[in-house]
């Protein structure tokens, strides 16, 4: 079998080595991987869905495991079960749990799941209103990926208003 690995970080990384050592796994290709991962896969060209798509079409992929959030959200494994190519991870549908914070708390409340209390801010304006009077300290959370980071922990109002203009301002996600 020829496994193809959407990725190129410490992840991806560990994925292609428990695949090396995998019974019936041939060739283990990445996309685009990294210079570590060289040592042990073929690296192959990737990067968006369609690109990623078409490598795995040109190179015979029997099966793409695919490593971040990023392409996931965006429909890769939809866009390679489209083209018969079998994928290991979430529908972009369902890796909208990942991918939207606001999604992921609206679904929970939806079936009765358990969950902190939220309040969904789109604005400044909006967020910086709702600071006043809070009991303090709050989480923040930055909708959308956020590579590990997008959430502050407030213990003050000033930490609080520093965060939302971060979010909302300078577009950071610390």
């Amino acid at each position: 079998m020829r496994v193809l690995v959407a990725g190129g970080g410490g992840r991806e990384h560990a994925i292609v080595r428990a695949l090396l050592r995998s019974h019936g796994v041939e060739e283990v290709l990445c996309a685009p991987g990294n210079a570590g991962i060289a040592a042990d896969a073929r690296l192959v060209e990737g990067g968006d869905v369609p690109a990623t798509v078409r490598t795995a079409r040109r190179e015979g992929a029997d099966f793409v495991v695919v490593g971040p959030e990023a392409p996931l959200v965006e429909g890769l494994v939809d866009a390679l079960e489209a083209e018969g190519i079998a994928a290991f991870g979430p529908t972009a549908e369902a890796a909208r749990l990942e991918g939207s914070k606001a999604h992921a708390k609206a679904l929970m409340a939806e079936a009765g799941v358990p969950t902190a209390g939220h309040a969904v801010l789109r604005s400044r304006t909006d967020a910086l209103d709702r600071l006043a009077g809070r009991t303090y300290p709050v989480v923040l959370k930055a909708d959308g990926l956020a590579a590990g980071k997008g959430v502050i922990i407030c213990e003050t109002e000033a930490a609080a208003r520093e965060a939302v203009e971060a979010f909302f301002v300078e577009r950071q996600q610390r």
